[in-house]
């Protein structure tokens, strides 16, 4: 009897063993391959996983923000060249209401001193005569203005033309203003004004380019 109950043992026995390595192989296999899918750069850390990269999808761009930044830097450009011509069209009606204040006189001395130095060659023989000296803007209307000072230093009644050249930051005549005075005895002054018709910025500065006594 317990010969049979050996034989009868001893199969199911060798089932239960055969199963055990069964699923020892399996785990094996799992641990393999969570060893393949772990980082390899050593640092004993957890499994990690890079997914591959997808293409983009050219579906979704545009060309519209290229076409949208070009029209708005054109548009800017736009305001600033509108905003300096405003600016100097400004001025240029400020000068001519300043100098609308005038006496006809004076504008007829400047007018007849552009004419006498248009052909001038050199700078004159009167430049020693004249200086200039700024005027304050508050008092001229906000505009660039320099009163010409014009000494006749001769011993007789002398008329004067002047130049007045305006330049800028990188030493260019920007602009050309005439003065003049008339019959200036000996020793006398007159002290007309140039005035810019250029908006206050750039900052400009002055000087005689001419001078004739005549």
């Amino acid at each position: 009897m317990n010969d049979g109950a050996s034989g009868v043992n001893a199969r199911p026995l060798r089932g239960r063993v055969a199963s055990a390595v069964a699923g020892l192989i399996v785990t094996a296999a799992g641990a393999t391959t969570l060893v393949s899918c772990s980082s390899g750069d050593g640092d004993g850390g957890g499994a990690s996983f890079t997914p591959r990269p997808s293409a983009p999808d050219t579906a979704s761009f545009s060309g519209a923000a290229p076409s949208a930044l070009a029209s708005l830097g054109a548009s800017v450009e736009e305001s600033v060249r509108a905003a300096a011509s405003a600016a100097a069209s400004s001025a240029s009606a400020r000068a001519s209401e300043f100098e609308a204040s005038v006496s006809a006189e004076v504008a007829r001395a400047n007018q007849a001193a552009e004419k006498k130095l248009k052909n001038l060659e050199g700078r004159g023989n009167a430049t020693a005569d004249v200086s200039l000296t700024g005027k304050p803007r508050a008092e001229a209307g906000g505009l660039l203005a320099v009163i010409v000072n014009i000494t006749n230093s001769t011993d007789e009644t002398a008329s004067y033309a002047v130049q007045v050249d305006f330049r800028d930051a990188d030493g260019e005549v920007v602009e050309t203003r005439f003065v003049g005075a008339d019959d200036l005895a000996p020793g006398a002054r007159a002290h007309p004004l140039a005035i810019s018709r250029k908006p206050p910025e750039p900052a400009l500065t002055t000087e005689v380019a001419k001078a004739q006594r005549y």
